[in-house]
């Protein structure tokens, strides 16, 4: 399995998850107990009744009162719990005598199978602060040198930021409008109740937190804490400050940045490898608990990122290649068809960074001095596609999660956050993941989640890597022609 190519070894993964998953839901998801004895103190009898979709737990004390408590994500009524998180804070005692007695064989498998993904997890949170800083800063140090980098940096992060932030707003309006995860009979109709808790901060006091966040008190807490856009933030503001410093400064910094962002490289690349055993172990533990309905709304959410995708790398990016870049899009794709398949066929942008600059250079005449600066630093922080996809990816998880949308306060966070974790992303396969990871803990959504859309990411992560490449390549052209002399280096600013 090792020769196999990882998109296929994750295919087998999910595969295989898929297959036990089920067949423990199917097979061994329905347990009813009476119990009696080896109850906690004070209790006298116990029943549980549980299954992949709901849980009762009756208990009755020595004074012969009974308390019966429901589990039941699809349910209407304010008296059940929708999470067993929820049980445990409001009925300690009843979530004992589950977890004790009431477990269903499936979901004690799901369990152990969640526990074992859940270091998969945790391994792509132990890269992501390192990989950010260090790819953060070797994009930005590698402008140091060059003649007239404030002005030419100014306008390729201008163009960078604007494409990122309508793809995210792209991908926001087609979740809402399409609502992928709110598809299923499961997902949960207390949105309202529960959406008006998450109100009662307004949208200028989440604005303003977020502001506040960019500037940490503490860098260094901020590392430990893990305050994530306080680190991006920071970081990029610490490299644009070398590279005005310069001299043997920013060289050392640079070289040690360099070296650090290749030892991140090879560790997350190690740590995706082990992508089709987290997916295994991940897909068993939300089949084996949930049943197949889970997959129900993958169907939408698959047609959602790629509708979101199309709409911006075929009706966004060219209208601004026409207008502002003065190219043809069309003329202009046909030259970059060389990157594009290869960022297609090999989900990494760094991978086809030698591929972009040749088909820039060579076939769409675009100048070595705009494209040696653009394409390096766009390849680091532009991420397009995968701002997009993540936008869409944790409100669908939201949707599915919750029953709900999130409300417009928190897609707010999920776009600020959103657009600072894709400028962190590395350019390598998958690395979406890693940066995901960020955005659930700002909205605080359960990270396992992600097991549920791992098993589409391969092919949503070549389509996403070949919408970087294009906005990367296109800002080429937009950069040259809003380049007051093409023909001439710039004026140092």
């Amino acid at each position: 399995m090792r020769n196999l190519a990882l998109h296929w070894q994750i295919l087998i993964g999910m595969i295989a998850g898929c297959c036990l998953g089920l067949a423990l839901n199917m097979a061994a998801s329905e347990h009813s107990v009476t119990l009696t004895t080896g109850l906690p103190d004070g209790i006298v009898q116990a029943e549980v009744t549980d299954s992949s979709s709901r849980t009762v737990i009756r208990y009755r004390d020595k004074q012969q009162k009974e308390t019966t408590v429901t589990v039941d994500p699809a349910s209407t009524s304010k008296n059940d719990l929708r999470t067993f998180k929820d049980l445990a804070k409001q009925d300690p005692l009843a979530s004992q005598i589950y977890n004790e007695h009431g477990k269903s064989l499936a979901k004690q498998v799901g369990g152990w199978c969640q526990k074992i993904g859940g270091l998969f997890l945790r391994m792509l949170q132990m890269v992501s602060i390192p990989l950010i800083v260090t790819s953060l800063l070797s994009g930005i140090l590698s402008l140091s040198g060059r003649h007239g980098v404030g002005n030419m940096f100014k306008r390729t992060l201008g163009y960078y930021l604007t494409t990122s932030l309508l793809a995210i707003v792209t991908g926001m309006l087609l979740v809402n409008l399409i609502r992928p995860g709110l598809q299923t009979a499961t997902s949960g109709t207390q949105g309202p109740t529960a959406g008006q808790e998450l109100h009662q901060t307004s949208l200028m006091d989440v604005m303003f937190t977020q502001v506040e966040a960019i500037f940490p008190s503490n860098p260094l807490a901020a590392l430990t804490q893990p305050n994530f856009l306080s680190i991006i933030a920071f970081t990029i503001i610490f490299g644009v400050f070398a590279v005005r410093v310069g001299g043997t400064t920013v060289s050392r910094i640079h070289d040690l940045a360099r070296a650090g962002f290749e030892v991140m490289m090879a560790i997350t690349t190690a740590v995706i490898r082990l992508a089709p055993i987290g997916v295994f172990f991940l897909i068993t533990a939300v089949l084996a608990t949930q049943g197949s309905s889970v997959f129900q709304s993958l169907g939408w959410y698959v047609v959602t990122v790629a509708a979101a995708l199309l709409i911006h790398a075929c009706i966004t990016l060219p209208l601004i290649l026409k207008f502002i870049g003065k190219r043809d899009p069309i003329e202009y794709a046909r030259a970059m068809s060389p990157a594009l398949l290869t960022a297609f066929s090999s989900a990494s942008s760094n991978g086809t960074l030698p591929v972009t600059l040749t088909s820039v250079e060579q076939r769409a005449g675009i100048s070595n001095k705009t494209g040696s600066f653009v394409l390096p630093l766009g390849a680091t922080i532009n991420m397009d596609g995968t701002a997009l996809y993540e936008a869409v990816a944790v409100l669908f998880i939201a949707q599915l999660h919750l029953g709900y949308n999130l409300p417009v306060s928190q897609q707010i966070i999920v776009a600020i956050t959103a657009l600072l974790a894709s400028i962190g992303a590395a350019g390598i396969p998958h690395a979406g993941l890693v940066m995901m990871v960020i955005i659930l803990q700002a909205v605080g959504l359960p990270l396992e989640m992600q097991g549920i859309i791992l098993a589409v990411d391969r092919v949503l992560d070549m389509a996403r890597t070949s919408v970087n490449v294009w906005s990367d390549s296109c800002g080429c052209a937009v950069v040259e022609a809003l380049d007051p002399q093409p023909d001439s280096p710039l004026n140092p600013s």
